[in-house]
């Protein structure tokens, strides 16, 4: 079967390595000059099954309050004559309800926990290098409040499977010494010593050179403008996506099916087709130094829950990345917010970085309401999305990628999650899923 895949992040790179393992004749489509040129570029490095909890709970709402006004706030919500956006935001604080959040949780850990043993397998089979670390994620608190918040829901990842387990603040430091000097301003923490960190850019570029070699056709500098339908109603299908080729001509390309994996740009891509995709997208900042002391960088992957920043050592630099901007489609870097990452980067390991020129960067993040993405079937029989990943695309791409592969071959995926457009399952033997 000849498949069009329209991205080539994580999400979609994956689904065209699955794809053609599964024997497709696989085309891929990207506005980009090459591989994971958007929102997979540089992004916090973070393998993080721990980091299932929504953003949708109930103390967003009141954080969102105190947070108004601040342009370095760890959540900007610029509100705008934006039909899109006032209606995300009126499904976002549906999703805050208690028993949604315990739902969500339970369906993010079993994507996230399945991709990132597909991550694993896929590593063995490639030996793709890119800066992978297997030290785990420690999440450390300095408000005494928010840490027993989390306890709650390290709980429940616990009872999922997923071995989120409660520090104090001795047990912080014994897992990374580099926090050490911070010892009193630290409460406590929680360690998952199965997650991991990397490079996204690094693997998907390496990925798709292996999938390309294979014989996935990769076609960059390619601009999509629409899908065309061939047929509505009970019988729905496509019949092509129209391009603008990198010389500037308009073309149709034909497939027997079609997957949009465009991250923040599926949802007007499928609007006109009558498919509402609940995305919103949430511009994320990141900051790349430089590392002078190796010694007093961290070298397991941390999470500061109370700036709402992750640290990921990618060899000789350290990774930051965090904050989310509720501001439309735009990138422009908000100074603001940039030199607060630095500032409390700073402040956690004074001597670690060259603080004096860090590599700013700003990626748009496709956010769903509930941040469960959207995997699966639509009303057109031969379209597929995988796409919605909000926060944890590079987490749970590996993981998306197979399964819509999955999808697309008309086969049950193994794990047990909500997949859109299908009825639930239950998981198929093989690969463990954390409700097992």
């Amino acid at each position: 079967m000849k498949v069009i895949v329209l991205g080539s992040g994580i999400i979609g790179t994956a689904s065209a390595w699955f794809l053609m393992k599964g024997g497709h004749d696989v085309t891929v489509l990207d506005r980009q000059p090459g591989p994971a040129m958007e929102t997979s570029y540089a992004n916090g490095g973070q393998i993080s099954v721990s980091h299932a909890e929504p953003w949708a709970n109930p103390a967003t709402i009141l954080k969102v309050l105190k947070w108004a006004g601040r342009e370095d706030a760890p959540l900007l919500l610029r509100l705008r004559w934006d039909l899109q956006q006032w209606s995300w935001c009126l499904r976002f604080l549906r999703e805050c309800m208690p028993g949604r959040v315990a739902e969500n949780i339970r369906q993010i850990v079993s994507i996230a926990e399945y991709s990132r043993q597909t991550l694993q397998a896929v590593r063995s089979e490639t030996g793709i290098a890119y800066d992978a670390q297997q030290r785990g994620i420690l999440h450390f608190y300095t408000d005494e409040q928010e840490f027993r918040k989390s306890q709650h829901a390290a709980a429940l990842m616990r009872e999922l499977g997923c071995p989120r387990n409660s520090l104090d603040a001795d047990g912080v430091i014994r897992v990374e010494p580099a926090l050490a000097h911070l010892r009193k301003k630290i409460v406590g923490g929680d360690f998952t010593s199965t997650d991991e960190s990397g490079d996204v850019h690094r693997f998907t570029t390496a990925l798709a050179a292996r999938a390309a070699a294979a014989g996935v056709d990769f076609r960059f500098n390619t601009m999509v403008t629409r899908l065309v339908t061939e047929s509505d109603g009970a019988d729905a299908r496509a019949g092509g996506v129209e391009i603008i080729d990198p010389r500037g001509r308009h073309e149709i390309l034909r497939a027997d099916a079609y997957v949009v994996a465009a991250g923040s740009f599926s949802a007007p891509l499928l609007k006109p087709l009558g498919i509402h995709l609940h995305i919103y997208p949430g511009k994320g900042y990141s900051a790349t130094y430089r590392i002078t002391d190796p010694h007093a960088t961290p070298t397991v992957s941390l999470t500061d829950d109370g700036f709402k920043l992750v640290f990921s050592r990618l060899g000789d630099r350290l990774r930051v990345a965090g904050t989310c901007e509720l501001n439309g489609y735009t990138r422009e870097l908000n100074d603001a917010r940039c030199q607060a990452i630095t500032r409390r980067v700073s402040e956690l390991f004074p001597n670690a970085c060259d603080y004096d020129t860090p590599a700013y960067w700003s990626g748009l993040r496709p956010l769903t309401p509930s941040n469960v993405p959207y995997i699966g079937k639509t009303r057109f029989s031969n379209i597929f999305v995988n796409t919605g990943h909000g926060t944890l695309g590079w987490t749970m791409g590996c993981g998306s990628g197979r399964a819509i592969a999955d999808i697309v071959s008309g086969r049950e995926p193994e794990v047990d999650f909500a997949f859109t457009g299908m009825p639930r399952g239950r998981p198929r033997p093989g690969m463990q899923t954390s409700t097992a």
